[in-house]
């Protein structure tokens, strides 16, 4: 069973900056997306980051020109640098591997990341 293990995470003031990371335990398993969601408090899990093996990214309207999601492949390990950062960004991180297109199989346990000053 593939794991993700997320790190990185903590408090940080706003305006301030994070990099996540994470890490697969096998470093084939087939994966072609590898991305980053976020949960808030009271609300559902949202797509923040994305990355294909082809180095295309996607982000949420939200983050665009201050998050930048990385990968490398033959490690099998995703980033994603958060730079000033806002209270809203507030939420526990969420790192995801897809290997069947449409599908996220592999998730990690999440890492809370808190702006607040």
């Amino acid at each position: 069973q593939v794991q993700l293990v997320e790190s990185g995470g903590g408090l940080v003031q706003p305006g301030g900056s994070l990099r996540l990371s994470c890490a697969a335990s096998e470093s084939d398993f087939g994966v072609n997306v590898m991305g980053w969601y976020r949960q808030a408090p009271g609300k559902q899990r949202e797509l923040a980051a994305t990355i294909n093996s082809d180095g295309k990214t996607n982000y949420a309207d939200s983050v665009k020109g201050r998050f930048t999601i990385s990968r490398d492949n033959a490690e099998n390990t995703v980033s994603l640098q958060m730079n000033n950062l806002k209270r809203e960004d507030t939420a526990v991180y969420y790192c995801a591997a897809s290997v069947t297109a449409g599908n996220y199989e592999y998730w990690g346990q999440g890492t809370q990341v808190t702006v607040s000053s």
